[in-house]
């Protein structure tokens, strides 16, 4: 039974309903010497408290999009075919105009809280080793016949550490808030993608990075994942008319992505993130200090020999990603640019509400930095 679907969620009702229902039924009635009576009356109770932190959970977890299986849950889940060491740039040696198309095959997803208009692949990165789902939502313009000719701009879109792939559009509902926008001309169509970014189970975050013989989900993010759209879609392969957009750890990914690969992204955004990668406890890259130095976007824009050609957008409160945003654009130059928004203290806190109401804002600035 799936963690996030209806039936699993009912059923969790049904227990709690149960729970309630046999203390006040069973009660008085259980029968036997007094040490049995305690012990069944302490299962009942015992029993009550399960089903109910059950019932709560599923309700957050699916609020917030953090666990997309079972797998997830209990860490579990590995989508690492391979972990070769791939160099500096992450490509191996490889372009993308050497290798083979990639061919996916796409069908509609079944979750009805993800709106209208979202595919679903299983992509096999040829490079990466990461085996992963890939949501991709296209614009209304997309099928309309007026835009046969037009390429699209295309936005990668990442949740936090824990965090499901399905998260921007089941949680933040980025289409379903965009959808209007860009029929009423408010911003341009934007392809948006969603990989899954949870590659070794819950208990480790992978930073969004290469690890030689662990992870290249650096790898996975910006080549494989790219090429596969470029190869099915009507986009374009230049930096300008690509981006990535992520919250909390995902918004250390998105900054960092877009510094390391100004020749794959131009766009940035990172809600309420972080530069040190040691934000997250159970970060990869903050297990040794060359990988934490490594990874650290603010860091990274320091030692570049040139400043990379990108845009980033920094949000959130004094203590969360405001003041990393603000770092950033003290050591950035041109032709690095970079805009930091702060939010009041009261705006929400650390949570999907906070973020899911600056999707529009954000699709607003990506719409002024990205060419299609």
């Amino acid at each position: 039974m799936s963690l996030m679907g209806t039936p699993f969620f009912v059923t969790t009702i049904v227990l709690v309903v149960v729970a309630l229902a046999l203390p006040l039924l069973l009660w008085s009635r259980i029968g036997g010497p007094r040490i049995v009576r305690y012990v069944a009356r302490l299962l009942m109770l015992l029993f009550a408290q399960a089903t109910a932190i059950t019932m709560v959970f599923v309700v957050v977890n699916n609020a917030n999009g953090l666990y997309d299986n079972w797998d997830d849950l209990l860490g579990t889940g590995d989508h690492v075919a391979a972990a070769a060491d791939l160099g500096k740039d992450g490509t191996g040696g490889k372009q993308m105009k050497d290798l083979p198309r990639v061919v996916q095959k796409f069908t509609a997803v079944s979750d009805g809280r993800m709106g209208e208009g979202v595919r679903k692949t299983q992509l096999k990165g040829r490079v990466s080793g990461v085996n992963g789902e890939v949501y991709v939502w296209t614009p209304p313009q997309y099928d309309d016949p007026r835009y046969k000719k037009k390429k699209f701009p295309v936005v990668e879109v990442l949740p936090g550490f824990p965090g499901s792939a399905k998260a921007w559009f089941g949680t933040l509902k980025v289409n379903e808030q965009l959808r209007p926008m860009m029929e009423k001309g408010e911003i341009q169509p934007f392809i948006i993608v969603a990989p899954r970014t949870t590659l070794l189970g819950s208990k480790v975050d992978t930073g969004c990075a290469n690890t030689p013989g662990t992870i290249n989900a650096d790898t996975w993010l910006s080549f494989d994942v790219r090429k596969m759209v470029v190869d099915n879609f009507r986009v374009s392969e230049k930096p300008e008319a690509w981006g990535v957009a992520g919250y909390s750890a995902g918004a250390h990914c998105a900054a960092k992505l877009t510094i390391a690969h100004p020749d794959r992204f131009h766009a940035g955004v990172s809600l309420s993130g972080y530069n040190d990668p040691i934000g997250v406890r159970a970060s990869l890259t903050a297990k040794t200090p060359a990988l934490r130095n490594e990874n650290n976007p603010l860091k990274m824009l320091k030692r570049a020999k040139t400043p990379p050609p990108v845009a980033l957008f920094f949000s959130g409160s004094e203590r969360d990603g405001y003041r990393s945003g603000l770092d950033v654009k003290k050591a950035a130059k041109l032709p690095t640019t970079v805009e930091v928004k702060e939010l009041p203290a009261d705006a929400g806190g650390h949570n999907t509400a906070v973020w899911k109401e600056q999707v529009p804002e954000i699709f607003q600035w990506l719409t002024k930095q990205l060419t299609a």
